[in-house]
Parts: C-alpha cells; sequence; structure tokens
C-alpha cells in the first residue's frame, strides 16, 4: 500500500478500488514542519489520513479525508489556541505523456488541468505526500480566532480585554476622515 515515501503503485489499484489509511508525523512533511519549526503553528496530532483510489483507464480518481490538530495563535488576542483542521477532497490523476510529442496544432481549450482538478503523474506511482501537505495548509483559517466574540488586546495598554476591561478610555475615536464631513464642494 503506502509505504514511507507515501506513494500508490498503480498496479495495486484492482477494480474494486483501494481504500487505505494511514497516520504520518509533520517532519513527513516539508512545509508543514517549516511552519511549526517557525512558530507560525504547533502540530498537537499527526496527519490523519484516509484514502480511496479508483483506476479508470490511464486516469486514476482519488478522494480522501486528510484530519490534523494544530494550536494556533488568536489573531485578535494572541492567545494559543487549539483547531481541529478536516479536509475532503477528489482530485483525478492523468498519467504525463513521456514521448515529449506536443500537438502541433493549437486546440480551443477553456479549462486548464489544473482548473479541472488533474494532476498529472509519470511512471507507475503517484506521490501523494504533495497533495495532503496542500489539503492541510488550505484548511488553515485566514484569521484565527480563539472564539468568534474575541475582543482583542486593548490598543492603547496592550490589556487582553477577554478577561478584564482596562483603564483606558475605549470611546471611539474620531478616524482620519470625519474631517470631511462637514467638506462642502460647490459646483
Amino acid at each position: 500500500m503506502v509505504g514511507k515515501k507515501m506513494e500508490i503503485l498503480i498496479e495495486q489499484i484492482t477494480e474494486e478500488g483501494l481504500v487505505f489509511e494511514f497516520e504520518k508525523s509533520v517532519e513527513n512533511f516539508p512545509v508543514l514542519a517549516e511552519m511549526a519549526a517557525s512558530g507560525e503553528c504547533k502540530f498537537a496530532a499527526p496527519i490523519g489520513t484516509i484514502l480511496r483510489a479508483q483506476r479508470i483507464g490511464d486516469m486514476v480518481e482519488i478522494d480522501g479525508d486528510i484530519e490534523t490538530s494544530v494550536h494556533l495563535p488568536c489573531s485578535r488576542c494572541l492567545q494559543p489556541f487549539q483547531i481541529s483542521l478536516k479536509s475532503h477532497f477528489a482530485l483525478t490523476y492523468m498519467r504525463r505523456a513521456t514521448d515529449g510529442i506536443e500537438d502541433s496544432e493549437p486546440q480551443e481549450v477553456e479549462l486548464s488541468a489544473e482548473d479541472m482538478g488533474i494532476v498529472y503523474f509519470q511512471g507507475e506511482k503517484i506521490n501523494l505526500k504533495d497533495t495532503i501537505q496542500e489539503q492541510v495548509v488550505m484548511e488553515f483559517p485566514l484569521r484565527a480566532l480563539c472564539k468568534q466574540d474575541c475582543k482583542g488586546l486593548c490598543p492603547k495598554c496592550g490589556a487582553d480585554l477577554n478577561e478584564n476591561l482596562c483603564d483606558c478610555d475605549h470611546r471611539s475615536s474620531p478616524g482620519r476622515f470625519d474631517v470631511l464631513k462637514n467638506l462642502k464642494l460647490e459646483k
């Protein structure tokens, strides 16, 4: 099945398909390991993966579920919190022609292979490392919040407003465009 290199041998996929699951540590994925080493996040669990592969001619359809757990700093209050990352994906792998012959006649193409979810592979193996790593990265939230109603930090003294209010004046200050509200333009 899937060895240390996270590869599927095409010949192992039978007519009924192939289902397998495995867990790999973050160190097996260079981009995720770099994110953890730089302090962007801390992985609390290995990358759990369940994959289903089905052959259709020279194409292989793979759909799967990936799950892990990470500690992230909240983007408002900077407090670390744990979040579960889950991804479901479906990709079609297509064997890339190795003869190097390209069609000399231009063809109208509306969608590229990438747009249609097609990933090319060569040889008799499909390496899943990049696919799994990409799916995990795409599940990271754009703005990680410890809770939806996180109050963040005081912009004046830096106190965590979730724990207690500080003595700073929290009235809304005039914005930089407030001076324009009384501006009258003559026509």
